[in-house]
């Protein structure tokens, strides 16, 4: 059968009970205690520690799986949600190729940075320091010490971003000084565009920004703090070079399988080959109401990867619809699960819940079309992902339970896999990940792994 037809021979619309996938999760342990759960160990941090979401899964989960999956020195592991970049740096540090898949420009160029070891520590350190006098020097000509507070720009306007740059990022998400610098740095660096060391700097001052640089904290939301009045900029970026520049040194003169990223929509695969990936481990967006192009948003507008709303639609529109800031008039993964009994009940049960409460806001409206796309989109990628997977190919994906439209649990482990069985996955198990208490309903909420298998 040609991959062709393979794929054509399961019909969009789904329709399935949830028969035995109680017993599946009776029989399976977890084997990932809450204690380490979600932690970046310190022996971690290599490489990892270049750029990471807040909520990023941990790199132990994805060795956990990259072992007990058996794969061998030629497997080819695929993150088709790869975010900034766990699962390629894992399977690159276990000697298999990868290849990652991600919708938002920056953590798709961040995946791509911390997998590429081949630049020279040395080159990147000396480069850098070079830059940095640089800006060094504009900043005495403009009467500012970086390693001093409460400077005073003198002889010039300070630098801002554009009108409409500002309205894309959160409000006193960086001060005005910082900022100044930081785009006085941006400035400097972007000279060296296009040699060897300019994608790990530029890489190292994205997460300066983040954590060392801006307003912003995450308690797991994204916000913004006390601001800063003022803070090192260029200081704060060379530590996060001589981090680089040690990773680096310490993969020197080895080998390493190639990695490759694109950045992609999840529910088209195309540009993978057919047959050709034997494992896949992935956390894609879970059903709630979390803008995830919020949490990148600063970096990603003042390092030029997003320069405009319509460029931050391009990039929604590549996302799984898991909440109601991207969802558009034309969206129809929805039809993939129109028939699936499970994700209609609780799309009713959320507007019934909606109309009792009196929430009628147009993104409330929107809470059951969201649930709907969410598990449409996903059932659009596996739906697609079966032309590519070797028989035998195993699959982890980790997901959460959700209540956070109106407090309508949705049990999206469970789902997952019903939409998997359906589309001719095997479901070998349900693995708990961890357990996290929901603010709003005051229940534990299930983190799990989803295991899939390809018979082909």
């Amino acid at each position: 059968m040609s991959d062709k037809i393979l794929i054509m021979a399961f019909p969009p619309q789904l329709k399935m009970g949830f028969e035995g996938i109680d017993e599946i999760q009776k029989r399976t342990k977890p084997e990932i205690s809450n204690g380490r759960a979600n932690k970046l160990a310190p022996q971690d941090r290599a490489f990892h520690d270049w750029y990471r979401f807040v909520l990023s899964f941990p790199p132990h989960l994805v060795r956990d799986y990259l072992q007990r999956f058996e794969l061998k020195q030629d497997s080819v592991v695929l993150d088709p949600f790869c975010g900034t970049g766990t699962t390629l740096v894992e399977a690159k540090l276990a000697g298999l190729q990868a290849i990652g898949l991600e919708g938002n420009p920056f953590p798709c160029f961040a995946s791509s940075v911390k997998t590429d070891w081949r630049l020279d520590a040395g080159e990147l350190s000396t480069r850098a320091r070079k830059v940095a006098e640089k800006a060094l020097e504009i900043f005495k000509s403009q009467g500012i010490d970086d390693n001093l507070s409460f400077s005073e720009i003198k002889n010039v306007e300070p630098q801002k971003l554009s009108p409409e740059n500002q309205k894309l990022i959160l409000a006193n998400s960086i001060s005005p000084l910082p900022l100044h610098k930081t785009l006085v740095l941006i400035e400097c660096l972007k000279q060296f565009e296009g040699e060897p060391f300019y994608r790990h700097a530029l890489l190292a001052l994205g997460n300066a920004i983040v954590f060392k640089i801006s307003n912003l904290h995450f308690g797991p939301e994204v916000g913004v703090k006390k601001p800063k009045t003022d803070v090192p900029v260029v200081s704060n970026w060379l530590m996060e070079i001589d981090k680089i520049a040690n990773d680096l040194r310490q993969v020197a003169g080895k080998s390493f399988p190639e990695t490759k990223v694109h950045l992609a929509d999840a529910r088209s695969l195309d540009m993978l080959e057919p047959n050709s990936i034997d494992a896949v481990i992935t956390s894609p967006p879970y059903p709630n109401e979390k803008d995830y192009t919020r949490t990148t948003r600063l970096e990603s507008v003042l390092l030029g990867f997003i320069n405009s709303k319509e460029e931050l639609r391009a990039l929604k529109r590549r996302l799984v619809r898991s909440n109601t800031r991207g969802i558009y008039k034309e969206d129809d993964d929805d039809q993939w699960i129109s028939e699936f009994p499970e994700i209609q009940r609780i799309a009713d049960e959320i507007e019934k819940r909606r109309i009792e409460l009196g929430k009628d806001s147009g993104f409330e409206r929107l809470y059951p079309r969201a649930a709907k796309l969410y598990f449409g989109g996903m059932a659009r990628h596996l739906a697609d992902l079966r032309r590519v997977l070797r028989p035998g190919a195993q699959l982890a994906y980790v997901v959460g339970d959700q209540a956070s439209y109106l407090r309508v649990m949705i049990r999206t482990g469970q789902i997952l896999g019903n939409i998997a069985q359906k589309l001719g996955y095997e479901l070998t198990g349900i693995d708990l990940f961890r357990t996290r208490l929901a603010t709003a309903t005051k229940e534990q909420l299930r983190e799990e792994v989803v295991l899939l298998k390809w018979r082909g």
